[in-house]
């Protein structure tokens, strides 16, 4: 059985102009890419992907190093409390002042640093308020009182100042 022929000519569909059915092949690219350039391309990418690479790992490594001396000094806050309570009591003496001294400038020397003084004004993201109190002499939200000193290792808080808050009596 042969199968009937409905193709039709543009004469017959209608058309002004004839329909050519003959389907062409995409045009291959009149010019290769150039190996050297192709292979010069991947190189250059691939040594800017090491070189960010790189950057990223030292700019890690950096960060881990600062983070492990934060909490080392941490849990030296402890203990950097306690020589200061013994200094202020005045049982810091003799070889264990000499101690004590070479604690402090070590960590200092590392980058500790304490702060918190009093008559400052009151800060949230530097002091931790444990009492309140009001008073007519202040304008402001004062720290008033360092119930223990704050420390800070390269602008990161270690732990905030522990502050007594006086604010301005309301009438």
């Amino acid at each position: 059985m042969s199968e009937p022929d409905i193709t039709m000519s543009s004469e017959e569909i209608g058309l002004e102009e004839p329909i050519i059915e003959s389907v062409s092949e995409p045009a291959p690219d009149l010019q290769e890419p150039d190996p050297v350039a192709t292979l010069t391309s991947d190189l250059q990418r691939l040594q800017a992907e090491y070189a960010n690479y790189r950057k990223r790992i030292e700019r890690d490594r950096l960060l881990a190093h600062e983070m492990a001396i934060a909490a080392l000094l941490s849990e030296l806050l402890a203990l950097l409390d306690d020589i200061d309570r013994a200094e202020q009591h005045g049982e810091l003496t003799g070889g264990f002042k000499a101690v004590a001294d070479q604690l402090n400038a070590i960590t200092t020397r590392i980058g500790l640093e304490k702060f918190g003084s009093e008559g400052v004004a009151f800060d949230p993201q530097i002091h931790e308020a444990l009492m309140h109190e009001s008073s007519a002499d202040v304008t402001v939200a004062t720290a008033t009182k360092i119930l223990q000193s704050g420390y800070k290792y390269k602008e990161r808080i270690l732990r905030p100042a522990r502050v007594s808050v006086t604010d301005p009596a309301t009438e």
